[in-house]
């Protein structure tokens, strides 16, 4: 089995092309789903973040206020460090269980959906290949200002937050334009599902099983290290 990583940029449509690829019987893990779920109340990273961070960044029903805690991070960037040596270890671990689940029920490859695989570019070199969902400027522009209701300036600001999607598509071994409508980036995803199903990349883990668990168990070892130092 391989890794997929898989990435885009705001207004770029990585949700959709996640539809289809779960829409194909695709193994995908969620990043931003599995950040939610570690930071849940009773949680440890729960429990470090109130240590930390006290209790002015929780919701009434003691959940995590992602819109308090993220003001507070974007602005101070050893609280941002701190806040990521306390998640992010947490996250690889759960990302880990679900990659063997899926190793153990025989999926080719797992597609693992992150919003900053690019940005960090600390996991890109756990993937067998890379994913964008791209989409020109103007599209991406449009887009973003019709579903958030934001002007021009606003959504153009928000859009320069993030590493321009030109400069991703760079790195990314291949690439999906989803500038055009639905059936033409459908028809780029199942030619991409097709290239990976048929891809014999997977044959490295099969041939040698006995030695996965000390393997992904190393790779969780060097993904920790890295997110904490």
């Amino acid at each position: 089995m391989f890794l997929v990583g898989l990435s885009g940029g705001i207004a770029s449509g990585k949700s959709t092309v996640v539809a289809v690829l779960r829409e194909l019987g695709c193994a995908v893990i969620d990043a931003d789903v599995i950040a939610r779920q570690v930071v849940q109340p009773h949680s440890k990273a729960h429990q470090q973040i109130l240590q930390h961070f006290g209790p002015e960044i929780l919701l009434e029903n003691g959940e995590i206020n992602r819109e308090a805690l993220g003001s507070i991070v974007f602005s101070q960037p050893e609280k941002r460090r701190l806040l990521n040596s306390i998640t992010h270890p947490e996250i690889l671990k759960e990302m880990l269980k679900q990659v063997l689940k899926y190793f153990v029920l025989g999926y080719r490859y797992v597609i693992l959906d992150i919003p900053l695989l690019f940005e960090t570019r600390g996991l890109t070199r756990f993937m067998k290949y890379t994913v964008l969902v791209y989409c020109d400027p103007p599209t991406q522009l449009a887009r973003l200002m019709k579903r958030s209701g934001l002007g021009a300036a606003e959504a153009e600001a928000r859009i320069s937050c993030q590493l321009p999607l030109e400069e991703k598509r760079r790195w990314a071994t291949h690439v999906i334009d989803n500038s055009g409508d639905w059936e033409g980036t459908r028809r780029q995803v199942l030619q991409l599902h097709t290239r990976l199903e048929d891809s014999l990349d997977f044959l490295w883990a099969r041939l040698a099983v006995g030695a996965a668990a000390a393997g992904l168990g190393g790779l969780l070892f060097l993904l920790i290290r890295h997110f904490i130092s």
